[in-house]
């Protein structure tokens, strides 16, 4: 995009949103990216595959070969994490699109995954792959090498200041000011031809390998005045920064398109008739209200909800949560893109719904008197929870709803719980009620109760399931009946409500409901590993696979402990081991993450699930820069492995507000981390929400399995 290692689809400027991920890549990606080798056997890529660009073999056909090979190479640059979309589509749209378009052509759709964004055309025009689904910038300059569908969206270049900056008015008011720009972009082009109009303007040349959260950090802190950046990006950056805003447009607006080679015609033609039926350049107003069939004509479902673990959150890069994919079964079941809308706190989502800033509010919510007043309708329900008194795990005193007396409860204003437990003092019994913030999540007022700041609070049973596991809490009691759950439209749309009856009628208590309400709400509760004091003194070893660990650790240069050491914490030494989120072997590698690291073979199978999680982890220590210091480096990838690196990013990144050290975990970064799982400090994150005592656990426990290991071995 404009050369630059990034790409984005803006909300407003296009009902495509298209997204981050695939673009984004590039600029997440390390340049340690581009040492992927000793790929495991190469095989032949079948549908849903990912390959690299260097396996794929040369072919320029059009059409007519395409189809002879039965396949659709589409070129992505590599996939890393891209953010947590909260007013948008999912970071993996894309790929999807296309895999849709090769469906359309009776075809395998195959990716095809390219280590830099800046290598796309020439990996196009050498012929590794079929088609760019990358949302290029159209320019002159490549439009004489490649060809360009009909545009996907738009994108303006656009000067960036501090959010309380307001004195820049034109372009004219620029003289005088410093303006930052990355080295080797199209912005740097931009920028100097400002500076022509405006000669009073100071530029001022930036190292390329920024993020552009690091970018805006020296906008937002003053380090410098302003800087440039493209509108459908700061559309994605602004929905969780505040220290910043867009200020002047720099430019006009450009297409952006998805490109083939030029002598594919009958490619681009299928391509564009393609992409004229997804609606993808359609006006995208931020606010409508129409029923199923309007919604179908956008082939666009927004659904409102919040960034929790019960709903929808992002987990090594992958978006995940119950409501999310019970939400993306019924949307692709209608034929339509999903598009999930981030609620501030729980009062906001009936509100967002009647003013037509989404379609169905998808967020466990109950039917209270106060809801059922306005203009909304429930669904059926598809979720039954109990009100659950919650104490500290050490509270033994309370045994009846008497022993309420004298205590301090704190709960929403907004939610049923509070309708409840005035009912019960009304009946007699003493306590204080507390209003809670509507914008605190439930986990939140959880954690304040197990850190005894709040007394006692309320909490469905479903939710406390997934937090006892992680907090020193308990129930207590239930109190009142069995509230049932419903998804929420607005009481005229009635053919979509219709639908979402019909779907939940035959998902309810379903395999796949089933599965996902298992994978969430029946979680097991976690037992801390315990170091074994006696390692088979017959032979010295720690495990089995101590051979095979010491052979891939020696390769990426790892001290082999610290694997064997992760290896435990991951699998408990069972290479069967699966996790419910799908990652799977010795290792708990996704098998996503596996195919793009170049791995084919079942992860089950010792030497490969091994080789996969050394790799894995070598990859994760290779993107963080080289002034951390190594012994920092392995604390990072570890934590990068557990929670994702994007988590660990906004962690340095919050760390670095704080005043704490970026560059070293254990009481520093890892305390950062903690925080990102407060709304506070979430919505503000580029990932948002991530349960940080994962993390923090996770580390500290392999720090201290290895500390252990090195002396029962006698090092």
């Amino acid at each position: 995009m404009n050369g630059k290692s990034i790409c984005f689809f803006s909300r407003g400027a296009t009902a495509a949103l298209l997204l981050v991920g695939a673009c984004l890549i590039a600029w997440l990606a390390p340049a340690g990216c581009a040492r992927r080798e000793d790929a495991a056997e190469k095989e032949r890529a079948g549908p849903g595959d990912v390959i690299r660009a260097e396996d794929s073999v040369p072919r320029k056909g059009d059409l007519e070969e395409i189809r002879l090979s039965g396949s659709l190479r589409i070129l992505t640059p590599w996939m890393a994490e891209g953010h947590l979309p909260r007013a948008g589509y999912p970071p993996d749209f894309e790929r999807e699109l296309a895999a849709k378009f090769a469906l359309s052509l009776g075809l395998d759709a195959v990716m095809v995954s390219v280590s830099s964004f800046e290598n796309l055309v020439p990996a196009l025009l050498a012929g590794r792959g079929d088609l760019i689904a990358a949302n290029l910038t159209v320019l002159e300059s490549r439009k004489k090498q490649i060809a360009f569908t009909a545009p996907v969206g738009y994108s303006r270049e656009q000067v960036v200041a501090r959010a309380g900056e307001t004195s820049l008015k034109s372009l004219a008011d620029l003289s005088g000011r410093s303006l930052g720009v990355q080295e080797q972009t199209s912005f740097m082009e931009t920028a100097a031809a400002l500076r022509g109009k405006h000669p009073g303007l100071k530029l001022k040349v930036l190292p390329g390998r920024l993020t552009t959260d690091e970018l805006l950090d020296k906008v937002g802190s003053g380090e410098i005045d302003l800087t440039i950046l493209d509108s459908n990006l700061l559309d994605v950056l602004l929905a969780y920064r505040r220290d910043v805003r867009a200020a002047l447009d720099a430019t006009g607006a450009r297409a952006l398109a998805w490109g083939v080679r030029r002598e594919n015609p009958r490619l681009l033609e299928e391509l564009n008739r393609f992409l004229a039926g997804e609606a993808l350049t359609r006006p995208h107003e931020n606010a409508y209200r129409e029923d199923l069939p309007g919604i179908k004509k956008r082939k666009t479902l927004r659904v409102i909800t919040s960034n929790t673990a019960a709903t929808y959150f992002q987990w090594r890069g992958q978006l995940m949560g119950f409501e999310y994919e019970m939400a993306k079964k019924f949307a692709a079941g209608q034929d339509l893109k999903l598009e999930i809308i981030v609620a501030p706190g729980h009062a906001d989502m009936i509100p967002m719904l009647l003013e037509g800033r989404g379609d169905l509010v998808a967020a466990a919510l109950k039917p209270t008197d106060a809801r059922l007043a306005q203009a909304i309708a429930f669904s059926v329900p598809y979720l039954y929870a109990s009100q659950m008194v919650v104490a500290c795990s050490s509270e033994g005193r309370i045994k009846s709803l008497r022993d309420l007396a004298g205590r301090t409860i704190a709960v929403r204003r907004s939610s049923i719980a509070w309708q409840e437990l005035e009912k019960i003092r009304a009946g007699g019994i003493n306590f204080r009620l507390q209003p809670a913030p509507e914008s605190m999540e439930t986990e939140d007022i959880l954690g304040k109760v197990a850190g005894k700041e709040y007394d006692l609070t309320v909490a469905d049973s479903h939710l406390l399931d997934i937090e006892r596991v992680w907090l020193d809490v308990k129930g207590v009691m239930a109190i009142g009946e069995r509230q049932p759950c419903g998804w929420v439209v607005r009481a005229g749309d009635r053919e979509l409500l219709a639908a979402v009856n019909a779907f939940w009628k035959k998902e309810y208590r379903g395999e796949h409901y089933n599965l996902a309400f298992a994978r969430y709400f029946r979680i097991k509760p976690q037992k801390a590993g315990i170091i074994r004091k006696e390692i088979q003194a017959h032979s010295g070893r720690i495990s089995r696979y101590d051979d095979l660990v010491k052979q891939y650790a020696s390769r990426y240069k790892f001290e082999w402990r610290m694997n064997v050491a992760q290896m435990y914490q991951e699998s408990r030494f069972d290479p069967r081991a699966r996790s419910s989120a799908g990652a799977r072997g010795l290792f708990q590698v996704l098998p996503s993450t596996a195919r793009e690291m170049g791995f084919k073979q079942d992860l089950e199978h010792p030497p490969t699930g091994i080789h996969a999680g050394v790799k894995y982890l070598d990859f994760l220590r290779g993107y963080f820069e080289p002034q951390i210091k190594p012994e920092e480096r392995i604390w990072f990838a570890l934590a990068s492995y557990n929670a994702g690196m994007g988590h660990v990013s906004d962690a340095r990144r919050l760390a670095r507000r704080l005043g704490l050290n970026p560059d070293l975990w254990f009481d520093n970064v890892e305390k950062a981390m903690l925080l990102l799982s407060k709304p506070e400090y979430a919505r503000q994150a580029r990932h948002g929400y991530v349960r940080g005592t994962e993390p923090v656990n996770y580390v500290r426990e392999i720090r201290d399995r290895h500390k252990s290991y090195l002396q029962v071995t006698g090092d």
